[in-house]
């Protein structure tokens, strides 16, 4: 070991010296990040994308590509996905492009005062149309209106328009099939917003989007008051509507631009965010920062301020999963030379209200990284105590799906909550922005990816010491966990506590050293030097040493408890391991799985695995190679104790042709 030790000493001498280069980088973008140039272009994306059609997600994208040619960005692409409802990218269709031209709609009967006849009109609050809502006749459709009740099997919907105060997106498919005329929609995510109305921005029969062969129906979103309003209207007698929407499907294309501050080398650093929603926080904000983060860089390169990295830093700006997913598959060489990604999709919210201060979520223990360190050490000197922060686990909701390993991108998301509760909303606007979370965003962004750009060998020996240390915290924590229950455990407990201990530190071992060498992917190619090496010696120590601790703390409660021996004792195998035994999960397609292609009542109960979490982190860990099994065993010791039925889940997936299975 003294071999090792004065090998990784010389190592961290020369690193630290790189380290310090980090608070260099800070101070250098946070001098070129203007925050007021950030909220203009915000404004800007969102004066079109407000609109959410695909005429003005196109009008966003040119204004993107024009934007991102001012700021010197080379080699800038305005890129066309298709939005034809029927193409399939992984196992996600594409959606069918949609406009539109006006819509209202208003109370018909009973006769009632002005200020409450409109309900909801388009060209004064957008979000007051859902999106993809189905067209009327010309002259518009009158129908009564009946509120959904909680069990709506019973009821007849046949030609009328249904008031829920569920999201309908999730009853799409039964409005379809018992012949609703329309929807209107009483939900929201924050119902203290009175006079505003929830988003509603899925309007497939089988998922998100809609597709080719969904139902056109319209569907209106009201506010809280208004909801109140009808419901009155309602308890008194019948009540009727006018309904009226000029809108459009058609097969079109889905924007999105792309742009690049170039490297001396081949590879690629990544920053993405979505157009193509209706808010100023979700998610004009992340693009506007993306767009500030890559213009501070740029002239600070221009200028000799800093280097030009070795890596080029891309900036991908498109709609969310639809079009990463379409570039994923259009640019595959783009993809295998790219090290690392940083998603915003984010608010930039008021510093004094709570919740809004930044989180940054990681990747999935089967794709463990060395940028979930980094990113921590990035925040940590920026903020450097002037506002917290926080870390989480891998979460799914965006494009965070880069980290699946048959994709193999890390990437870390930066989110922060809105502070009053604004998703998808329309409350969410530019004035509820605070510029000084746009600019933490800009330059943690600008940091994190011009670092990772610009790192040589040296550089990246530090970045496997941060993998090192956050995995000396992780195992750590397993064994607290374990000695923490030691002293009141009985002897029936202490053979399951030492198998549990032994297995956690084992685990997070494991993880750590999957992090450490992720680093290599920076190094030159058939590189495989000494000190990567020395690390996972010095890994494999501190768990050797938490072992002990672990062993030491059973032995002496069992001499307490007058015990001679303790042995490590597995939990006796549950059904579902007995089962997954004998299988091997084989996926198919990258990334997750929305069922989009499948009708919801043919899908026996399971789960949307688009955003689903346990599912997803347990597809991830399906290799090819892995017994179900053992993928059971993993995504237990990453979420914890669970219930789901993954036996049941794969099973459903194989039969609806989504995985194969194969005997190990």
């Amino acid at each position: 070991m003294k071999f090792f030790r004065l090998l990784f000493a010389g190592v961290l001498v020369t690193a630290s010296s790189y380290a310090a280069q980090l608070p260099q980088v800070v101070e250098q973008v946070r001098s070129e990040v203007d925050a007021d140039r950030a909220m203009r272009f915000l404004r800007q994306l969102w004066e079109t994308d407000r609109w959410f059609t695909f005429p003005r997600f196109q009008q966003t994208a040119q204004t993107l590509q024009l934007a991102m040619s001012d700021i010197g960005l080379h080699k800038v692409e305005l890129l066309e996905a298709p939005a034809d409802g029927v193409t399939q990218i992984g196992y996600w269709t594409m959606p069918l492009a949609w406009d539109v031209r006006s819509a209202r709609l208003e109370i018909v009967d009973p006769e009632v005062p002005e200020q409450f006849r409109v309900l909801a009109d388009y060209d004064q609050v957008p979000t007051s149309l859902c999106m993809w809502s189905g067209p009327t006749l010309p002259g518009g459709i009158a129908a009564e209106v009946i509120e959904a009740a909680r069990n709506p099997e019973q009821q007849d919907w046949k030609g009328k328009m249904v008031l829920t105060a569920e999201n309908p997106a999730e009853i799409k498919w039964l409005l379809a099939r018992k012949g609703a005329a329309g929807a209107i929609n009483a939900f929201s995510e924050n119902p203290d917003l009175r006079n505003e109305r929830q988003w509603v921005n899925a309007w497939g029969d089988r998922g998100w989007a809609f597709t080719k062969d969904n139902a056109p129906l319209p569907c209106f979103s009201v506010s809280p008051a208004q909801h109140e309003y009808l419901r009155k209207l309602l308890s008194a007698g019948s009540v009727r509507l006018r309904a009226t929407v000029d809108s459009r499907y058609y097969s079109g294309v889905y924007p999105y631009v792309t742009g690049l501050l170039p490297g001396t080398g081949n590879q690629e650093v990544l920053v993405l965010g979505h157009t193509s929603e209706q808010g100023a926080h979700d998610n004009a904000t992340g693009v506007a920062a993306m767009l500030e983060a890559m213009g501070a860089l740029n002239r600070s390169v221009t200028a000799g301020k800093l280097p030009r990295p070795r890596r080029s830093i891309r900036m991908l700006a498109m709609g969310e999963m639809y079009g990463s997913m379409h570039y994923l598959a259009t640019y595959p060489d783009r993809v295998s030379r790219t090290v690392a990604a940083l998603c915003l999709d984010t608010p930039a919210a008021p510093y004094e209200l709570a919740g809004t201060e930044y989180t940054f979520y990681l990747n999935p223990h089967s794709a463990s990284s060395f940028v979930d360190a980094f990113i921590q050490k990035v925040a940590d000197t920026y903020y450097v105590r002037r506002r917290p922060w926080h870390v989480m686990p891998y979460a799914t909701g965006t494009d965070t799906y880069l980290s699946d390993p048959m994709i193999g991108i890390p990437i870390v998301w930066p989110y922060s909550g809105t502070g009053i509760h604004s998703h998808h909303n329309s409350a969410d606007r530019p004035e509820t922005v605070d510029t000084r979370s746009l600019r933490d965003l800009a330059i943690l962004a600008a940091a994190y990816l011009y670092y990772l750009a610009a790192a040589d060998e040296k550089q990246v020996a530090w970045l496997a010491e941060l993998a090192v240390t956050r995995g000396q915290e992780e195992i750590l924590k397993a064994t607290s966990s374990v000695l923490d229950a030691t002293p009141g455990a009985d002897s029936q407990s202490l053979g399951r506590l030492l198998y549990q201990g032994k297995e956690r530190i084992e685990y997070f071992l494991n993880r750590a050293r999957q992090a450490v060498n992720s680093v290599s992917r920076l190094l030159p190619q058939a590189s495989n030097p000494a000190w990567l090496g020395g690390l996972e010696k010095m890994l494999a120590e501190a768990a050797r040493l938490q072992t002990q601790r672990i062993e030491a703390a059973i032995t002496g409660r069992a001499a307490q408890l007058g015990l001679a021996h303790v042995e490590p004792s597995a939990p006796p195998p549950d059904e579902q391991i007995v089962q997954a035994r004998g299988l091997v999960v084989r996926r198919k397609r990258f990334g997750t799985l929305p069922l989009d292609d499948l009708p919801p009542d043919r899908r026996e109960g399971q789960p949307n695995g688009a955003w689903a979490e346990i599912p997803v982190k347990a597809l991830y860990w399906c290799d090819g190679h892995r017994t179900l099994a053992e993928v059971i065993r993993l995504t237990r010791l990453e979420v914890g104790p669970t219930e789901f039925d993954f036996v049941a889940y794969f099973r459903f997936l194989e039969k609806n042709g989504y995985v194969e299975f194969a005997t190990p």
